[in-house]
């Protein structure tokens, strides 16, 4: 069981991956989200302790900081894209749904024909796009990500409302977390603590970490961590500004901090990334 730093060696933020999957690969987790259309049968993989053995057609969904493994996965039986947690931690929408997004991991194209269609073909335009690299290709892929992200959406959330609503979950849980993601993202830069998103959104210190940690899988320092290491990496393409400009104008409190979390998150320094990216944009 290990980490794994997802690189995104040409479009920040989105991979596509189709002759570098391997037949096994042990047990590992990343930060990123990781979506497999499945091409052939055949194949075993597990998330979380559980099992799923996947057809042709079917959607796997591995979501960030899940821990999973490739037990079999037959040469050629499958492409995968790969994006940044941000793309959902930093959406209130998104965000708030997470729980119930995080429970789905398999989409069987004999129970959801027409979401697994539509997912495939979204899947393929973010493979064209993200090759052939051409302005606004980061922006295409993200929106198609969304795309995809929606339809998952909104699927769950219609064939399990009522089921939400029997267990104890309503709209209302929905629209506290929906409001702490969104104030959360935009006071990010400050210095919040969780005792007062808790007191904007209207509910105890203790309710609102319980109830934030159940619908995002996270906690608050781990959501608000990752929200300004994505604002440190916007920053870090100016520059204009020091590193520990970067550091403090997106919020961290200190540089040692700040270099401890960007390099859990991204598998580098902040001064690797931005040499790194500066690399990239010259071999463009």
């Amino acid at each position: 069981m290990e980490k794994e730093i997802v690189k995104y060696p040409r479009i920040h933020g989105v991979s596509y991956t189709q002759d570098e999957i391997p037949e096994s690969f042990h047990q590992h987790w990343h930060n990123a989200a990781e979506f497999h259309l499945i091409l052939k049968g055949g194949g075993i993989y597990k998330i979380d302790g559980k099992t799923f053995k996947s057809d042709a057609g079917d959607i796997l969904l591995i979501w960030p900081r899940e821990l999973h493994e490739i037990v079999r996965c037959p040469k050629e039986s499958s492409v995968f894209i790969q994006f940044s947690s941000y793309l959902i931690e930093s959406n209130s929408d998104i965000a708030a749904a997470s729980h119930f997004l995080s429970e789905c991991h398999l989409l069987k194209k004999s129970e959801t024909p027409e979401l697994n269609k539509k997912i495939s073909d979204l899947i393929y335009k973010i493979r064209d796009t993200h090759d052939q690299n051409k302005y606004f290709a980061e922006t295409r892929c993200k929106l198609l990500i969304y795309e995809i992200l929606l339809s998952i959406g909104d699927m769950i959330l219609k064939e399990r409302r009522e089921s939400f609503r029997d267990s104890g979950y309503s709209d209302k849980f929905l629209d506290y977390i929906r409001f702490a993601c969104s104030y959360i993202t935009e006071h990010s830069s400050e210095n919040i603590t969780q005792s007062e998103v808790a007191e904007k959104t209207g509910l105890s210190q203790f309710y609102f970490s319980k109830l934030f940690n159940e619908y995002t899988k996270m906690s608050f320092p781990a959501f608000l961590s990752g929200i300004r290491v994505q604002n440190a990496i916007n920053l870090l393409e100016n520059k204009n500004l020091s590193v520990t400009d970067c550091a403090f104008e997106s919020g961290f409190q200190s540089t040692t901090t700040f270099n401890k979390i960007f390099h859990e998150r991204t598998g580098c320094t902040p001064r690797e990334y931005r040499k790194l990216h500066s690399l990239s944009h010259r071999q463009e």
